[in-house]
């Protein structure tokens, strides 16, 4: 299904929910100017279902890029978003910019995870209820570059710690240097998640299998290697 190029207004975060609200979520504006009065929003519990909408098509909008190439439909990702909300610990960091939602980041603990992102760590020995795990963070392009994905690892990392956890890690799509897909101007992450005291784990991936953009109704099974920290 084609992405939507827009998303809805997020009418119910443009309020301006701060750390008092019973919902459970916090609140602060941006003060730099370069951020464009970006409001970082913090979500927890019931408050995350108040922005599945609009993150399923920023989702879908923003994976049909590279490196992803992620040919989406809204009916799977309200499904998958569904079971995300529902997830005990589950955080989503919001970038709303003049009541739209231009950029998402989520995290929930790994034993809330789907299984292809538990057995991994079972795997080698490791106890999945020992680790928080960094789920998507998806920024429309003209947001790219501003800080704003920063500030999505840092309330993670909160968040995650608040929650009594030290061990983190997510996971990134394997792609070849060569792929015809690959533009000059796509840059790996790698310098910048190593900037946040990740490191690459080579022998720890997942397997998951998705439908290409242009690649017809066949499901392609991709490698995504995983990026740990220990220590928040």
């Amino acid at each position: 299904m084609a992405s939507r190029a827009g998303v809805e207004e997020w009418d119910e975060l443009s309020g301006g929910w701060d750390s008092r609200s019973p919902c459970g979520t916090s609140w602060f504006k941006q003060e730099s100017e370069q951020q464009m009065q970006v409001e970082i929003q913090v979500l927890k519990g019931d408050a995350i279902r108040s922005g599945l909408a609009s993150l399923a098509r920023l989702r879908i909008e923003v994976f049909r890029e590279f490196p992803y190439l992620y040919d989406g439909s809204e009916e799977y990702e309200a499904e998958y978003l569904e079971e995300f909300s529902e997830a005990s610990g589950a955080v989503l960091v919001a970038a709303v910019h003049e009541g739209r939602l231009v950029g998402a980041s989520t995290g929930l603990p790994l034993s809330e995870a789907h299984e292809e992102f538990i057995q991994p760590f079972r795997s080698t020995g490791e106890d999945p209820r020992e680790w928080f795990y960094f789920g998507e963070s998806v920024l429309k392009k003209a947001w790219r570059g501003r800080g704003i994905g920063k500030q999505f690892f840092r309330e993670r990392e909160a968040h995650a710690a608040e929650l009594g956890f030290s061990r983190l890690a997510f996971c990134a799509v394997d792609r070849p240097s060569d792929h015809p897909k690959r533009a000059e101007s796509d840059r790996t992450l790698d310098g910048f998640w190593e900037s946040r005291g990740f490191r690459k784990q080579p022998n720890l991936a997942a397997e998951l299998a998705w439908r290409e953009v242009e690649s017809g109704e066949e499901e392609i099974l991709h490698r995504l290697t995983f990026w740990t920290k220990i220590g928040v």
